[in-house]
C-alpha cells in the first residue's frame, strides 16, 4: 500500500514540477556499476551448486553409500520435490507481504535463511549412526532445505526489479547472473561428484556398508578391515565436499548482501491498479498460448528430468563405467554450459520454435544407441557431449519463449498488466512437481525391478528398467512434447507482429506522457 500511494506521489510531483530535459537527466542518474553487477550474480550460484548436486546425486547417494532400499528413497525424492513445489508460490506470497527493514524488504529473507540452510544441506549428506530412523531424518532434511533455498532464491528473483529502476541495468545484471548459473550448474557437478564418484572404492562383496561400525574392533577379517576403513575415508571425504559447498553457499550470500543495495524507489514498479492474485491466475490460465507452451515443455522437461535423476546408475551399473560415471555426467554439463550461446545464435537466426525441434530432439538418436549398442566409454563421452548439447536447449528456450507469451497477453489484456510472477512462478511449480513424480516413479520402478542396495552389481532386470527409464521413456516423452508444440501458435512471424504492436503502444503512451508534462509545465 505505501508503495502504490509513493507512486501517485512521485507521479503527481514529477508532473507538476519536472520538464522533459530534467527527466531524462534524472533517468540518466544512479546506473547500476559493473561490480554491483557481478555482485547480483554471484548471488544465484548457490541455489544452482546445490541443485545440481541434489538433482544429479541425490538418488545414487540415498541407494549406495547410505545406503536405503528404492522404496525409501522414493518417498524421499517424491516428497522433497513435491513440497519443493509447492513452497515457491507460498513463500513468494510471504515475501510479497514484507514490510520494509534497514536491510530492505528482501534481503532480510536471503540473509536469515542462508545459515539454517547450509546447515540442513551438510546433514542431507551426513551418515547418520543409526539405521531405523534414516528415512525421517532425510525426508526431514530434504524438505527443510529445499524450503530454506526458496527463501533464498524467490527474494533474489524478485530482487532483479528492485537493484535499478532502468530496464538496460536489470537486463545487463540478469545476463551476469545466467553466465554465473551456468557455471554453478558445472562446479555443483564436479564437487558434489567426488563424492559419490567414491563409492565405487567402498562397494564389495560383503555389502560392508550395511554392517555397523561399531563392528570394527570386533572383527578380525583382515578383507572387512580393510572395507571398513574405506568406508570411513568415503564419509570423511563426503563431509569435507559438503562443507565446501556450504562454505561456497555463505560466501555467495555475504558478496550479494554487501555488494547489491535493494533500492526502495524500486517499488514504483508496481501496478498503480492491481488486482487479486486469483483474479490474475486466472486470466492467466486461459490464456491459450501459456498453456500449450507449459504443456508442451512439461513433457520435454519430464525427458531430461528422468535423465538427471537416472543417468549416474545408468552410467554405473548399465554401461559398467563405474569409474567415470561422474566425470562423464561433468561432460554433460560442461557441453551444457559452452553450447547455450550457440542455441542463443541458432533461436535469433532461425526462430524459436526452430530451435525447439531441432535442440531438442537431437539427443534422441544418441539415446537409441546407447540403448540398444554395448558402447565403450570414448563413445560414451561422444553421448555425454550431445545430451549437454541438448541439454542446453531444453533448458534455455523454456526462459527464452515464456516472454513472448507475455508479450502476446499484453496486447490482448491492455488491461490486466503485471501478471509476470504468475507465468513464471507457475511454470517452476508445475515443472517441480512433474519432476517429483517422475523422481518417484523412477526409483519405485527400480525397487520392483529388485534393485540391490550396496551391491557392485545388479540383476538383469535392473538394467532394464535402467535402460527404459534412461532411452525409451525420455523419448517418448521428447515426442509427445514436440507433437504439442505444433499447437504452439507464436512462431517467429507472429513474435515480430507482436513486437511492433507493442512497440508502437509503448511509443504512443510515451507521447501521450510527454504531452502531459509539456502542458503541466505550461500552466
Amino acid at each position: 500500500m505505501f508503495c502504490i500511494l509513493q507512486y501517485v506521489v512521485r507521479r503527481k510531483s514529477i508532473t507538476i514540477h519536472d520538464s522533459p530535459s530534467l527527466l531524462q537527466g534524472r533517468q540518466g542518474k544512479h546506473k547500476l556499476s559493473v561490480c554491483s553487477k557481478i555482485c547480483y550474480a554471484i548471488g544465484g550460484a548457490p541455489y544452482q551448486i546445490t541443485g545440481c548436486a541434489l538433482g544429479f546425486f541425490l538418488q545414487i547417494y540415498l541407494l549406495d553409500v547410505v545406503p536405503m532400499s528404492p522404496f525409501h528413497a522414493s518417498i524421499i525424492l517424491f516428497t522433497g520435490r513435491v513440497w519443493d513445489a509447492i513452497t515457491d508460490p507460498l513463500i513468494g506470497f510471504f515475501v510479497s507481504k514484507s514490510s520494509w527493514t534497514g536491510f530492505g524488504r528482501l534481503m532480510p529473507w536471503i540473509i536469515l535463511s542462508t545459515p539454517f540452510a547450509v546447515i540442513s544441506y551438510f546433514l542431507i549428506w551426513f551418515v547418520p549412526g543409526f539405521t531405523n530412523g534414516q528415512l525421517l531424518w532425510y525426508l526431514t532434511f530434504y524438505c527443510l532445505f529445499q524450503t530454506l533455498v526458496t527463501c533464498f532464491h524467490v527474494p533474489y528473483s524478485a530482487l532483479t526489479m528492485f537493484i535499478s529502476k532502468e530496464q538496460s541495468d536489470r537486463d545487463s545484471a540478469t545476463g551476469y547472473r545466467m553466465t554465473v548459473e551456468v557455471l554453478g550448474t558445472v562446479l555443483g557437478t564436479a564437487i558434489q561428484g567426488q563424492i559419490v564418484g567414491k563409492v565405487e572404492d567402498s562397494c564389495g562383496p560383503n555389502s560392508f556398508q550395511n554392517q555397523s561400525l561399531e563392528s570394527v574392533n570386533g572383527s578380525q577379517d583382515p578383507e572387512f578391515l580393510t572395507n571398513m576403513v574405506s568406508l570411513l575415508n568415503l564419509h570423511e571425504s563426503k563431509a569435507l565436499i559438503a562443507r565446501v559447498i556450504c562454505a561456497i553457499y555463505v560466501l555467495c550470500a555475504i558478496v550479494l548482501s554487501l555488494g547489491v543495495h535493494e533500492k526502495r524507489d524500486s517499488c514504483e514498479l508496481l501496478s498503480d491498479q492491481p488486482i487479486s492474485f486469483w483474479q490474475g491466475l486466472k486470466l492467466v490460465m486461459s490464456h491459450g498460448p501459456y498453456i500449450k507452451l507449459i504443456t508442451g515443455f512439461l513433457f520435454t522437461s519430464l525427458a531430461f528430468m528422468l535423465l538427471e535423476g537416472n543417468f549416474a546408475l545408468f552410467l554405473k551399473y548399465t554401461l559398467k563405467h563405474r569409474k567415470h560415471f561422474q566425470n562423464i555426467l561433468l561432460v554433460i554439463m560442461i557441453s551444457a554450459t559452452l553450447t547455450v550461446p550457440f542455441w542463443q545464435w541458432f533461436l535469433t537466426r532461425f526462430g524459436k520454435k526452430t530451435a525447439v525441434y531441432f535442440g531438442i530432439s537431437s539427443v534422441v538418436p544418441f539415446l537409441i544407441v546407447a540403448a540398444v549398442v554395448n558402447i565403450n566409454l570414448i563413445v560414451t563421452y561422444v553421448v555425454a557431449v550431445a545430451a549437454g548439447l541438448s541439454v542446453a536447449a531444453a533448458f534455455l528456450l523454456p526462459w527464452s519463449m515464456l516472454p513472448d507469451v507475455i508479450d502476446d497477453f499484453v496486447l490482448k489484456n491492455p488491461d490486466s498488466p503485471g501478471h509476470e510472477a504468475i507465468f513464471f512462478s507457475f511454470y517452476v511449480f508445475f515443472t517441480k512437481f512433474a519432476s517429483g513424480v517422475s523422481l518417484g516413479i523412477s526409483t519405485l520402478s527400480l525397487d520392483f525391478a529388485g534393485y540391490q542396495t550396496g551391491s557392485c552389481d545388479q540383476p538383469e532386470s535392473v538394467n532394464v528398467t535402467l535402460k527404459l527409464l534412461v532411452c525409451a521413456a525420455p523419448i517418448l516423452m521428447i515426442l509427445i512434447g514436440l507433437l504439442l508444440f505444433k499447437l504452439y501458435p507464436i512462431d517467429e512471424e507472429k513474435r515480430k507482429e507482436n513486437k511492433k504492436a507493442l512497440q508502437l503502444q509503448r511509443d504512443a503512451d510515451r507521447d501521450s506522457d510527454s504531452d502531459s508534462i509539456e502542458l503541466a509545465s505550461n500552466v
